[in-house]
């Protein structure tokens, strides 16, 4: 009897592992089926306008105008003005493109510092403006 109740247990275990792997298939195969997007109508898309305060002229300090000229502009244009002159005399530093390297004029904007990077930099410059 001994030999009966094993092979029977034996057969429940097989014909069991089957049942849970094919459980597990169906529910992988089973997918929702895809739906359709419908293309919405979106409005016209706004011009962006510049903030005003960006574009307001600021006064320049003396040091500052050497670099980028004395009358007054706007933040932005002083931006532009100082990477035209930091790209014509080559002071951006070869290795790591994010550090500019101060001249003489640079040298007093940047507080004294031999090496600034360009995220410090609009920082030093703004307090050059008022």
């Amino acid at each position: 009897m001994v030999k009966k109740k094993a092979a029977a247990k034996k057969k429940v275990a097989k014909k069991a592992a089957p049942k849970k792997t094919t459980a597990k298939k169906k529910v992988a195969t089973k997918k929702a089926p895809a739906k359709k997007k419908v293309a919405k109508k979106k409005a016209p898309a706004k011009k962006r306008t510049p903030n005003p305060a960006f574009m307001k002229p600021m006064q320049i300090s003396a040091d500052l105008a050497k670099i980028v000229g004395a009358k007054p502009m706007p933040r932005t244009e002083v931006t532009k003005k100082l990477w035209a002159y930091i790209k014509k005399n080559k002071l951006q530093d070869s290795a790591n493109r994010r550090m500019i390297n101060a001249d003489a004029n640079l040298k007093t904007i940047f507080g004294g510092k031999n090496q600034v990077s360009m995220f410090d930099m609009t920082k030093l410059v703004n307090k050059h403006l008022s």
